[in-house]
């Protein structure tokens, strides 16, 4: 079984479609927003490549929106998104087979951690706001999601870092096989916040990025009228910590064999971080690498889902690269590796 991409929903700070996304990644260089005035705490940097001018009342209401954290309300705004491009309403005859799968490192990291002082600051009896604690579990966003769409099928979370985007494609593929579903929202969602921008700058990882990328997944039925921008063929996964390129080369190899595809015949290769030697001993060396990261920052959890808005982007600006296969991996530090083959 095969999924359909009919819809994208895409906000990053290069900009709310496809296109922008790939002329940034194309630049190469940090998409760079000023930060300063966004938060009491202090930050590593003035400028980093997060979102600007988000305002979620202004986008979905007030209804329902006053408490919540930012990566919850980047999450559901890319979903409406998603549904609208793809041309899918959910009522009463279809919501029970739409669901939502997001992809995660740690959820809303401000959220927890702020909810955590709470609880060691305030006075006893420790009188911290309730309100304030949904917002600091996982699924919060595929959750709130669900319920500003009114979406009753599967809805999950799927943690796994720089992986997860391809970890939650991998689980959509299987709902849709298993006939759970008809249709499902899957992507990815980091916030840019104090927390974020630190933990990602004194692990290394910095700058941290900040993106919401959501596709609109449907099972292939003969009824489908909305024409696909892309079809999943499929998703591996693995571990091999030492050398984790040879991990991935066979992560790669697996992923192909399933989709029935020659290696010779990948045209684009698109990831976080890819360097021109990336699989060279897999797909040839004349297919494109792209990499995310150098304009986008560490996106962690969303970072595959804008690898695969880069190769929607250059499916529909080049006419010749429709039809042909291509690939989105990933590489974790402690040696995780997953591969997707689209065709556009």
């Amino acid at each position: 079984m095969t999924g359909l991409v009919t819809g994208w929903g895409v906000l990053s700070a290069a900009g709310d479609s496809v296109t922008e996304l790939l002329a940034a990644v194309r630049a190469g260089a940090v998409v760079g927003v000023d930060v300063r005035d966004r938060f009491d705490e202090p930050l590593p940097t003035a400028q980093a490549p997060a979102i600007a001018d988000f305002d979620v009342r202004r986008l979905l209401g007030r209804k329902g929106t006053s408490f919540l954290d930012r990566a919850t309300a980047l999450a559901m705004v890319a979903c409406g998104r998603a549904l609208a491009d793809g041309g899918l309403t959910p009522d009463d005859d279809n919501r029970h087979r739409v669901g939502v799968v997001l992809g995660t490192t740690t959820g809303s990291l401000k959220s927890t951690m702020d909810f955590s002082r709470e609880t060691l600051v305030q006075d006893k009896p420790y009188l911290v706001n309730p309100v304030l604690f949904p917002n600091t579990v996982m699924n919060c966003a595929s959750g709130q999601a669900a319920i500003r769409y009114g979406l009753r099928g599967v809805n999950a979370t799927v943690a796994g870092g720089p992986l997860a985007f391809l970890y939650a494609l991998r689980y959509a593929l299987n709902a849709l096989r298993r006939g759970y579903v008809d249709a499902l929202l899957v992507g990815g969602v980091e916030e840019y916040t104090p927390n974020t921008a630190w933990a990602a700058e004194l692990t290394g990882a910095g700058p941290a990025g900040e993106a919401a990328a959501v596709y609109l997944l449907r099972r292939p039925t003969p009824g489908l009228t909305e024409a696909p921008r892309a079809q999943v063929l499929a998703v591996a996964t693995g571990f091999q910590p030492e050398p984790s390129a040879d991990g991935l080369a066979g992560c790669v190899r697996r992923a192909l064999a399933t989709a029935k595809v020659r290696p010779a015949d990948v045209w684009a290769v698109a990831s976080g971080d890819l360097d021109a030697d990336s699989l060279s001993e897999v797909v040839p060396a004349a297919a494109q690498r792209w990499s995310v990261r150098p304009a986008l920052g560490d996106c962690q959890s969303v970072t595959g889902a804008l690898a695969l808005g880069v190769l929607l982007g250059r499916y529909a600006e080049d006419p010749d690269a429709r039809g042909r296969p291509a690939l989105i991996v990933g590489r974790s530090r402690d040696g995780a590796v997953a591969a997707a083959v689209v065709r556009g």
